[in-house]
């Protein structure tokens, strides 16, 4: 704090008239008789120089920054925090994409009490808000403590091809611009991993995943090494067993890209809100993530499955706390029968939610067949904006979307 002397007699203290004001952005106004000085403190500075320091540091981002990271590379370092309980933060230095996690033999996601920052961006006065343009990203996570064998060759580390889509700067009518620049100043936006069907691609998912993206959220889809249609040699389901690793992977690296400042997605994601979902056999992939205690990551915050089952030898006993289920199911699927999602959902804590697709069939409602895509879309959308994002209004937003006649019915247990 900077001071003023006083006078030296008491004559000129007499003659000395002044007053002094600190206001609450921290000015001293000294006045005396012959001259009026302002003097300008800094909040937070107790030393001359720092706000040299200050303007020239890390702690803020000039705007040329904020648009260098709209064009650079995607960076990620491996993030282990597996308990969303923890709040404390700490700061992670960036690292590439194949980055190598902390080697492991087992098949449960690694514990660790290390957490995650979210590299905020500049508040915005009034943020963007949706439905978003859509960029999208396509990156690649490689697990070296982990490998896959494809046929006729030596085992290699599980690689996992990852798309992501995100809020973007631009129209709303905009979507899956490659690379295009991201939307911070609505960020951080929660983190949605998607996992697909067997012998599929997320590509079959596109509207689906663009639906979410438009309304606010990160979505990140990973290919499924052996699981994916043009796996080397086809798929092979029995890799299925791998799948949830695969999709805890996806999180600890989005949540690094998230927190690194140099990253292309810095900013974007919120560690502390993060969802699961998939279709099929990737909606048995996000059921084990949330709710298997073989797989399970506390991470998770809540679950979207699709036409999904256990996992095979699963042992899904919800552990206490659950994240919030919804369900989803067409009443004419013949591959993930309707008992299936039955089952699972009847073991379910609450608070959840089953949507029946009247006379809807395995994959065309979550990906072209409509009006059921469009009100998977309106659904799962509510779903996240009251569970994540804790809209008024989302709930009661779910239930009038899920409830057409003749077409679709929801059920709640809350």
């Amino acid at each position: 704090m900077i001071g003023t002397s006083s006078p030296s007699t008491s004559a000129e203290r007499r003659r000395t008239l002044w007053t002094s004001r600190r206001d609450a952005a921290g000015l001293l106004i000294t006045r005396t008789r012959t001259r009026v000085v302002l003097l300008t403190g800094l909040f937070g500075l107790v030393a001359s120089g720092c706000g040299a320091t200050a303007a020239s540091g890390t702690g803020a981002t000039p705007a040329a920054a904020v648009a260098a990271e709209g064009v650079g590379a995607l960076k990620s370092a491996p993030i282990t925090a597996s308990n969303r309980q923890v709040r404390a933060r700490t700061t992670k230095s960036p690292a590439t994409t194949s980055a190598t996690p902390a080697a492991s033999t087992s098949t449960r996601p690694a514990s660790s009490t290390s957490t995650t920052t979210v590299a905020r961006p500049p508040a915005t006065r009034n943020p963007p808000k949706p439905p978003f343009a859509v960029g999208e990203r396509t990156v690649t996570f490689v697990d070296h403590s982990r490998l896959v064998r494809f046929p006729g060759r030596a085992p290699e580390p599980r690689t996992i091809v990852t798309v992501i889509r995100y809020p973007a700067q631009g129209p709303s009518g905009r979507t899956d611009v490659r690379n295009a620049v991201p939307q911070r100043g609505a960020g951080p936006f929660p983190l949605i991993v998607f996992g697909h069907g067997f012998a599929v691609t997320p590509a079959y998912y596109a509207r689906l995943l663009r639906s979410w993206a438009r309304a606010g959220y990160v979505v990140a889809a990973p290919v499924f090494p052996l699981g994916n249609e043009n796996a080397p040699g086809g798929p092979d389901e029995s890799d299925i067993v791998n799948q949830p690793r695969d999709m805890s992977l996806v999180i600890t690296r989005m949540l690094a890209a998230g927190s690194d400042h140099h990253a292309f997605l810095a900013g974007l994601v919120d560690p502390h809100r993060i969802a699961v979902s998939g279709q099929s056999d990737g909606g048995e992939t996000a059921l084990a993530v949330a709710y298997d205690r073989f797989y399970l990551d506390r991470r998770v915050d809540a679950a979207i499955i699709l036409s999904g089952a256990e996992l095979p030898g699963g042992a899904f006993d919800f552990p206490s706390p659950s994240p919030p289920l919804l369900a989803s199911q067409g009443t004419a699927d013949t591959i993930n029968e309707p008992k299936y999602t039955y089952q699972f959902f009847d073991l379910a804590p609450p608070p959840k939610y089953l949507l029946k697709l009247l006379g809807a069939p395995h994959l065309p409602p979550y990906t072209y067949e409509q009006p059921q895509l469009g009100i998977v879309e309106r659904v799962t959308a509510a779903f996240l904006d009251h569970y994540l994002k804790r809209l008024p209004g989302s709930l009661s937003r779910m239930l009038a979307a899920g409830r057409v006649p003749g077409v679709s019915t929801i059920a709640t247990h809350s």
